[in-house]
């Protein structure tokens, strides 16, 4: 499969496609998250229950402004968030009532990233929204950290490969309780 451009990716995002991109780490897998019927199918590609929910990334904080639920977090939470971003930080902050409950999974929480992946920042900026980010990988598979090591019977299902490079992480983001600060993967 070839590789797309940054803008042909989101064209692809656009119409409801499920896109393999880049990440700080490892490929992941994405969606328009809004999108029930792309989510609902990278969820059905991937193998992966509804119910554990999804990371959204985005290029800014601002991005996560409709789903997010800021004002349930003291000042110091927020403070806390907002410092470790961008980066490979994932947080889990009160979702909102318009967080779409398959990416919630039903939960109250929503996971969140502000990516500072170079082609995730433009995919979301170009977008003008968040993503989903999923490893790029079926179930109970080792995530692919190169884009040859994507499952061939993956990219059989997918509607596209952005162009990039992964960005030399050793380990998935961290992830946290805004609320607590608990982390809940190291």
């Amino acid at each position: 499969m070839e590789a797309l451009n940054v803008p042909t990716s989101v064209a692809l995002l656009i119409r409801g496609g499920v896109l393999a991109y880049p990440t700080e780490g490892v490929w992941g897998l994405g969606c328009i998250p809004f999108d029930g019927e792309a989510v609902h199918r990278l969820l059905a590609i991937k193998r992966r229950p509804v119910e554990k929910g999804l990371i959204l990334v985005g290029a800014d904080a601002a991005q996560f402004d409709a789903v997010a639920d800021w004002s349930a977090l003291d000042d110091a939470a927020r403070k806390r968030v907002f410092a470790s971003w961008p980066g490979p930080n994932t947080w889990v902050v009160p979702a909102s009532r318009a967080a779409p409950a398959w990416v919630t999974g039903g939960q109250a929480g929503i996971a969140l990233r502000v990516s500072a992946h170079p082609v995730v920042a433009a995919l979301c900026a170009r977008l003008g929204g968040p993503i989903v980010s999923t490893s790029a990988n079926l179930s109970g598979e080792p995530a692919a950290r190169r884009r040859e090591d994507l499952s061939p019977a993956l990219l059989a299902l997918v509607d596209g490969v952005c162009e990039g490079e992964t960005g030399g992480r050793e380990t998935p983001s961290t992830i946290r309780d805004a609320v607590t600060g608990a982390v809940l993967r190291g």
